[in-house]
Formats: C-alpha cells, structure tokens, sequence
C-alpha cells in the first residue's frame, strides 16, 4: 500500500475521520480529467457519463444496494439530511430520536424542524447498550430515528443492524450517518433496514470533500417531496426541447443540477481501490492497527482512553487524554509534532486507517511521551 499513500515521511497521519489523504490512484484519476479538460474541453463528455455511473454502481455496492439507480450524488452529508428531513410531511407532535454524540449535522437539521411542531428526543448513550439507550426513548409519536452509526468523538460504534430491525418492526422510519463507518467497516442496508443513508466521501472512503451518498429506499422515495428543481431532476433528462417534464422515478430526482464530475473522477478511483482490497480485509487491518494503537496508549503514563474498549463498539476512532495537560494543548502541540490528529470529545482523537503502519502508531505514541513527560 505504500505506492497507493506516499505521505510525507515527517507526517505520522492518524485523522481519518476528519480528511483522508487521497490515494496514489485518485491523484492520477484528478490529473487526467483536469488534463482532459484543458486539451480536449468537454469532448469526452459521454465517457465522463460513464464514470458517473461506475461511481454510483460502486456506492451501490458499498451499502449493498442492489441496484445504482437507488443512489443519489449529493454534495454533502449536510445537504442530503436536508433533502429528507424537509421532504418528509410532518405533523405537529412527531417525534425524532437522535443520540447526544451526534456530530451537528445529524442535530442541527433535526432541532431546525421545531418550527413546525417536531420534538426531537435525545437519547443518552454514554453508557450502556447504546441501542437500548435510543429505543427506551420511543413512543407511539416517534417517526424518525437518526443515528451514525459510528459516533465521530467517542468512535462508538452502534449496532445498526439490531436498531433497524427494532425501528422496522415499529414501523419507524430509519436514518443512517454512515459518513464514520462507510470505506472502513461492512455495511449492508438488507441487514440494517435503513430508509436512508447519507455519507460524505472525504472520510474513510478516502474521496474529495464535496460529494456525497444519498440513498433512499425505494418503497420511502415517493414520500419526500422535492424541493429542488432543475434540468437534471427530470425523467426525460437531456431531451432540452420537452415543454413539459416530469420527476425522474429514481433516485437522480433528487440531483437538481449539474454533477461534480471532478469530484465523481475522484471518489470513483479511491472506491476502486477499496473494492481491490476488499472492504472485510479492510475491516480487519483497520481492527489490528486500532487494537494495536490502543495497546501503545495504555504505555502512556497518566493516560485515560475516552473511546469504549469493547471489541463490539470499536470502529476506527480512539480518543484519549493525558492528565497533567489539557487535550487543546496536548492537540496543538501533536499538530506542531507533525502528528496529525484532532481534539473532540474531551480528549485528542486519533484515527489511523487500514493502510496505516505501525511505526507511524508507534511515533505517534512516542511523541505524546514526548511532550506529556
């Protein structure tokens, strides 16, 4: 793998769920286009078209979608909880449970729905079963749950599938935040039940900021209203001399303009490199490099791992501290070290991915040691 990342020898990179470096293979795919674009403009217009849909088959496979015309390009995960939350119909008094580790994006679009007469529940998942957390918050009013599946300070991981199940028996509607697990642990919407999955690329899937997966089920799409329009949109879409149109019937209806085919060229090749490995091999490295990271952390004097330890509600994401010095100094100066990582949770988070080698772990530690010493 090392040809795939030649990161800067002086860099030990552990901060995955914030950005991910871009493989070898994604920089290629982005130079070509912008080559491309500049010799030969639009030219090759229709191939592009054909790289779109490699991407969308690619995300399909990625969540276990059957079929690619169930997967919606957006431009962020902001954006595609957006376009479900104000595409659902409402009624005063539904409730939406959600948990108190979600990222603001999962909270933000949620709570903006009071105005329209929705309580949003949040269910404290600090300790326990997580799982039992969120469905003790259920009542006969509640409509939605949202949840990621892999909460971005702590690196909990939710049994996703088990919550699905119970949300599907209810008959409530089910939302996933798969943007921490998506690219870095199996994922597959036939066990897990979702209605809805949104993620953005430029995480574990180690793609571009910018874009990002919607996928609505296809027995839910028809519910949400459409509130962005444009050519695009539209079932009979490139047939420009149509006075009239309808709404595409798949998931393209909730594409409204023209696609990021930078971004597309991008994702597509590090979704490419994802499907040469194998995502349960991934998942597997990614288990070793965290287990073993966790082992150098318990070497650290005065050290308190934040992050759950149990093997079940590990994914990616380590967060620690250091007593003796605050974590937004302890972050600062990891960053000055050429360690880069990031502070949430009340602690320094840390999150190397499969690729990662144990020697860059290994100087990481040291240089918490280092500077805590």
């Amino acid at each position: 793998m090392n040809q795939e990342f030649p990161l800067h020898e002086h860099i030990c990179y552990l901060n995955h769920a914030a950005v991910s470096p871009w493989p070898k293979r994604t920089q290629q795919a982005v130079a070509k286009f912008a080559e491309e674009n500049t010799v030969y403009g639009a030219t090759h217009y229709l191939e592009w078209l054909k790289t779109e849909e490699s991407l969308r088959k690619r995300l399909a496979n990625l969540i276990g979608s059957p079929c690619s015309s169930e997967i919606a390009l957006s431009k962020s995960t902001s954006e595609a909880l957006s376009i479900i939350a104000y595409g659902l119909e409402w009624n005063e008094g539904d409730e939406i449970v959600i948990s108190n580790q979600e990222f603001p994006s999962n909270r933000i679009v949620w709570e903006s729905l009071a105005t329209q007469g929705v309580q949003l529940k949040i269910a404290d998942i600090s300790n326990g079963d997580p799982v039992e957390a969120i469905t003790a918050e259920f009542t006969c009013k509640t409509k939605l749950v949202s949840i990621s599946s892999v909460q971005y300070a702590s690196g909990l991981k939710v049994d996703i599938d088990k919550l699905g199940k119970i949300c599907n028996d209810r008959n409530i509607l089910y939302c996933i935040d798969a943007i921490q697990s998506l690219g870095a642990i199996p994922f597959n919407i036939s066990e897990n039940h979702a209605d809805f999955v949104v993620a953005d690329g430029h995480k574990w899937m180690m793609g571009p900021e910018g874009l990002a997966l919607l996928y609505v089920k296809p027995q839910v799409r028809d519910n949400l209203k459409i509130s962005q329009y444009g050519w695009h949109m539209v079932k009979h879409r490139g047939d420009y001399t149509r006075d009239t149109w309808e709404i595409a019937p798949d998931a393209t209806r909730f594409e409204c303009g023209s696609p990021n085919m930078l971004g597309i060229h991008a994702l597509n090749a590090s979704l490419s490199l994802i499907e040469d490995v194998g995502i349960k091999q991934i998942s597997a490295a990614l288990s070793v490099n965290i287990n073993y990271l966790l082992e150098g952390l318990k070497t650290i004097p005065k050290a308190s791992i934040l992050s759950s330890v149990e093997e079940s509600k590990l994914a990616g994401i380590v967060t620690f501290k250091v007593d003796g010095i605050t974590s937004e100094e302890l972050y600062s100066k990891l960053m000055k070290a050429k360690v880069i990582c990031a502070c949430r949770g009340g602690g320094v988070r840390f999150s190397p991915h499969f690729y990662t080698d144990k020697g860059v772990i290994d100087k990481a530690i040291e240089k918490v040691k280092d500077i805590t010493s």
